[in-house]
């Protein structure tokens, strides 16, 4: 459903394991708002929602709602860090239009 590079498995698995929660997942969805109309979100949680699809990538279970699923089907998640400052980028093949930051997109 969505693949994480090597990058961002590695920064999901630092923040995981910093906040001592090595079990527990990260959960993937969309929620309404950004400048685009839609936008990403996750959080770290320790077990899926009932009808969350879970998937696991070299360790790490990543749970994602029905609905999100819709709009992140193929979704390539990449951590990336500079000068300039770090943060998760979102390459979507749904999104249509996505803002400057990368983090809203539209459909």
């Amino acid at each position: 459903m969505i693949t994480l590079t090597e990058q961002a498995l590695n920064q999901i698995k630092k923040i995981i394991t910093e906040q001592g929660k090595p079990n527990w997942g990260i959960r993937f969805g969309i929620q309404g708002g950004g400048c685009s109309g839609l936008q990403y979100k996750f959080d770290i949680v320790e077990n899926p929602e009932p009808k969350d699809h879970v998937v696991e990538q070299e360790g790490v279970k990543i749970f994602i709602d029905p609905k999100s699923g819709l709009y992140i089907k193929g979704m390539v998640v990449d951590w990336h860090s500079d000068i300039m400052g770090s943060n998760f980028v979102f390459n979507n093949p749904n999104a249509k239009q996505s803002c400057g930051c990368g983090t809203s997109f539209s459909v």
